[in-house]
């Protein structure tokens, strides 16, 4: 199967030979027999090597190495110091997810500068079987099981499908020469301790196992495909968008469904939730209870669960208005201006007797104890018993601002304005207020 590599590229990959490619290229076995391979098919390539400082001298070999391998083959090479140590504890994130990070975003940077279509890495049947045990490990879903992806947007990975046995034989039959790294050979990372010790005990538990594996992989990723399709027409049936970028969630419709944790964990995990015994908690759990991701939260609203982004903006309270500044545009955009007579009509627009105003008027969110005269009804009604009545979620209620005079509010801005500042009489002095 030696040359199978060779023919892979060439009869499945046949549109790379018209892209700009950006081979990231470590010195070891496996990126440099990939670069072999698209060099010798006379594909358009460079290289880009990170040097991770990580291996004191070896590291700086290996940046050699790479850099004599480009001059030789007579391709363009980009190299790359990080300070991954310093990085990693910056961060608070192991050096493995640090030098992935860096790595990433530095062949990002450069197939943005330098128009590289696609970025390939040098992945391999036993890299995806060894990825599928650390997973498995750590408790997954079927993305978890599916394993290295054969491309990610605009990363590929043409090695996929092989074995670590068969680019070694590619390697030797062409005489090719490479760079060992000295922790490949160390058990003190989970992933070596599967390469050299779990691993070998599998094969020897079956002589097919890889193959077997391979086959299991094209499985779970057809069985992926149903699975997303399912997903995706759950999704239209029980989520709607409430107002921008906020999704409400049919919990009946949830519970309802045969497997309800099964389609929750599918539906939120994207969000970065990994809280699922509490977030299935919630479908029980008392209104205004909320679990937060790091950049969502999931909020139980009576009989939906809200789904909204986490703001880093600093959370605004009120704001004042004075008499000549005319309009706000934080937190919503509201303007005045004095007018004669009332033109326009409608929610976002507001007419008040001037009279009736004393500056700087207050722009604020509501608070406990809020109560207000309704235009249209009789009496006072507390602002709690108002939202209640409009069926306002909890985060319409957050995000809902009240127009304030002396602590008298004056207007539910957008949605009732308050009888005591109704015009009852003509006048020439009128404040008109425009929500935008």
């Amino acid at each position: 199967m030696l040359e199978n590599l060779k023919k892979h590229i060439a009869k499945k990959l046949p549109f790379l030979q018209q892209q700009k490619l950006l081979i990231a290229i470590s010195g070891g076995l496996d990126s440099v027999v990939m670069a072999h391979m698209f060099h010798a098919l006379h594909y358009n390539i460079a290289f880009a090597h990170c040097n991770f400082q990580l291996r004191d001298a070896e590291s700086d070999g290996d940046a050699i190495f790479v850099e004599n391998l480009a001059k030789t083959l007579q391709v363009e090479c980009h190299t790359k110091k990080f300070d991954t140590e310093n990085y990693a504890n910056q961060q608070k994130v192991s050096i493995q997810m640090a030098a992935r990070s860096l790595r990433y975003a530095w062949f990002e940077e450069l197939a943005t500068t330098f128009e590289y279509d696609y970025i390939l890495t040098a992945h391999h049947a036993d890299d995806a079987l060894e990825t599928f045990i650390i997973n498995l490990s750590r408790g997954t879903g079927i993305d978890g099981l599916t394993g290295i992806p054969m491309q990610n947007g605009n990363i590929m990975r043409p090695l996929l499908p092989f074995t670590r046995i068969e680019i070694l034989a590619y390697a030797k039959q062409h005489k090719l020469a490479w760079r060992e790294d000295s922790s490949n050979a160390s058990t003190k990372y989970i992933r070596n301790k599967i390469r050299h010790d779990l691993v070998p005990m599998l094969k020897e538990l079956h002589p097919t196992f890889m193959e077997n594996f391979q086959a299991t992989q094209q499985h779970l990723q057809e069985s992926k495909h149903i699975i997303t399709a399912s997903i995706e027409k759950f999704q239209k049936e029980v989520i709607t968008e409430t107002s921008e970028g906020v999704f409400s969630i049919d919990i009946k419709k949830v519970q309802d469904n045969l497997y309800p944790k099964a389609y929750l964990f599918e539906i939120l995990r994207p969000y970065g939730f990994t809280a699922w015994k509490d977030i299935v908690a919630l479908l029980n759990g008392q209104s205004g209870k909320q679990i937060n991701s790091k950049t969502y939260r999931l909020i139980k609203d009576r009989v939906h669960l809200l789904l909204q982004p986490l703001h880093a903006e600093e959370n605004i309270e009120a704001v004042e208005i004075t008499e000549h500044a005319r309009n706000i545009t934080n937190p919503i955009q509201l303007q005045w201006e004095e007018v004669s007579t009332v033109t326009t009509t409608g929610n976002s627009v507001l007419y008040v007797d001037k009279a009736l105003l004393k500056f700087p008027l207050t722009v604020r969110k509501w608070k406990n104890g809020d109560y207000f005269y309704p235009y249209g009804m009789k009496g006072k009604k507390k602002l709690s018993k108002y939202f209640k009545d409009e069926k306002y979620s909890l985060i319409d209620k957050e995000n809902q601002w009240l127009l304030c005079n002396e602590g008298q509010i004056v207007w539910v801005i957008g949605k009732r304005s308050d009888n005591r500042y109704k015009l009852t009489q003509p006048t020439n002095s009128i404040i008109k207020f425009t929500l935008k």
